[in-house]
């Protein structure tokens, strides 16, 4: 393993870099104020998603939508 990336638990650099934008797409499908009748969005974050950054698999995609709704979740934002 590269020295670099020895301490490092991310190891798909592509998602990671473009993390910090994906999750202000996301963010606003996480957001209680915006739901439904009681149901979230969430669905419509996977589309939003794969409509932005249609060079993702859809197992990219899930990993990325997973990750946002953690951090949402957390109170945090993505450190970029």
């Amino acid at each position: 393993m590269d020295d670099a990336l020895a301490g490092e638990r991310r190891r798909d650099m592509e998602i990671r870099g473009l993390f910090v934008e994906a999750y202000d797409i996301l963010e606003p499908f996480f957001d209680p104020a915006n739901n439904w009748a009681g149901h979230g969005h969430e669905h419509l974050a996977y589309r939003a998603l794969h409509e932005r950054f249609p060079q993702l698999s859809g197992d990219q995609v899930f990993i990325i939508v997973d990750a946002a709704r953690r951090v949402f979740a957390s109170g945090g934002k993505p450190v970029p």
